[in-house]
């Protein structure tokens, strides 16, 4: 379909309320993004008509559960570009894919004085489960540092690379900065010392074109919630090299081979990474999600995002005793902010009572909030059925916030 922004705001029956008397104005899509009534709808139908265990059944009601959660899998296959439907795992989210990895690579691949490369600018969901596994091995953590303007040092990445680095880990785009950071020249750099690249892509699916085969990146983990389907569902891409000699995640039903009480044997993937009941409405949901994406076309998103972000920058830059953090000269729609002697959860309270939703806080990015030496930030984040309009809204209550405390 074309991109028509009244139709599209309609899709998402969220939109249509007001806060405190005030019509919503919902900036916090990098916390969670809100689903599109498709989405909501197929939820309540595979509940309400279809609802039974996955694998297991011989009867109508699992067939058909089975079947939509693997054309699920195979819609990300597609979405994504990966070489095969098994090479997508379905996990509760970003955070559990990259435990996934921390745990199961980490176990088979990681020793004693063996190092591992993140970034400064990674979320905590990908920072702490590395230092988890080299608590566990004795392993080192090396750090990739950042400018002022919030982009990647990237020369220095060959000198942090020895013999002894067996993966990097980083972000597509920065949750709190809003920078899309160059992945395919730090999975090329990685490649030519044959180290693998794990790719935190919370940020980054909803906001471009993703295309494993071309990035060539050895883990790519996304978050369903991240990307217009519901909570509780999310995706780990892995090359079927890795995950054919990684060892499961965690045991239980349906990841098994043959079970004796001398010995397990495990079954053939994606399965044997999904372990237990997986949550088989929140795959489809996702299938959906993506369809409706689709629908769109990913390409206009962007675009329609990318002229949003710059519109917002500018008026942005036009308040007083305001100061953007994160300046990157290739951003995804992602704003975070201070004003001069305000502090920032002081700001988010008021902007909610007048329906006007922002995330306060240091976003789980702490060393990023230690660079800048603050405490935390102001971020305002778009999703494509957001409006010009919206933020205007937005502008002129910080105006005027600006002028309550500074006068």
């Amino acid at each position: 379909m074309s991109f028509d922004i009244k139709k599209i705001r309609a899709d998402f029956p969220i939109l249509n309320q007001k806060i405190y008397g005030n019509p919503l104005v919902y900036f916090d899509n990098a916390a969670t993004t809100q689903k599109p009534k498709s989405v909501i709808d197929v939820i309540t139908e595979y509940y309400q008509k279809y609802n039974a265990n996955v694998h297991r059944g011989n009867y109508f009601l699992s067939q058909k559960c089975t079947e939509a959660n693997e054309k699920a899998r195979k819609i990300v296959q597609n979405f994504i570009n990966a070489n095969y439907s098994h090479e997508i795992i379905f996990t509760r989210g970003t955070t559990d894919s990259i435990n996934l990895v921390a745990s199961s690579f980490g176990e088979k691949f990681i020793s004693c004085d063996d190092e591992i490369i993140i970034s400064e600018m990674e979320h905590h969901s990908n920072i702490v489960p590395w230092q988890l596994l080299c608590e566990r091995k004795k392993a080192k953590i090396k750090v990739l540092p950042f400018n002022d303007k919030g982009e990647l040092i990237i020369e220095k990445l060959e000198s942090l690379i020895s013999e002894r680095t067996k993966l990097i880990a980083v972000n597509h785009v920065s949750n709190s900065l809003g920078t899309i950071n160059p992945i395919k020249k730090i999975i090329e750099i990685a490649h030519s010392h044959n180290v693998p690249v794990l790719i935190d892509g919370a940020q980054g699916i909803q906001h471009q074109k993703v295309d494993v085969k071309d990035l060539d990146c050895d883990f790519y983990a996304f978050s369903g919630h991240k990307i217009y389907a519901p909570t509780g569902i999310g995706v780990l891409y892995g090359k079927e090299k890795w995950l054919e000699k990684m060892h499961p995640y965690q045991g239980g039903g349906e990841m098994i081979d043959n079970v004796t009480f001398k010995k397990s044997t495990y079954n053939k993937l994606p399965f044997k990474f999904e372990a237990g009941t997986p949550n088989y409405i929140g795959a489809i949901a996702l299938g959906k999600a993506i369809d409706y994406l689709n629908s769109i076309g990913i390409e206009n998103i962007a675009n329609y995002e990318k002229k949003l972000l710059k519109y917002a920058t500018e008026k942005l830059s036009q308040i007083e005793n305001l100061k953007i953090y994160g300046t990157a000269n290739n951003k995804a729609s992602v704003i975070s902010f201070l004003i001069k002697e305000i502090q920032p959860y002081d700001t988010g309270m008021i902007l909610d009572k007048f329906g006007i939703e922002v995330r306060t806080g240091h976003h789980c990015t702490q060393p990023i909030m230690k660079h800048f030496n603050i405490t935390g930030t102001i971020r305002a984040s778009f999703a494509f059925y957001n409006t010009k309009q919206e933020f205007d809204i937005l502008y002129d209550r910080l105006v005027e916030i600006n002028k309550m405390f500074n006068q």
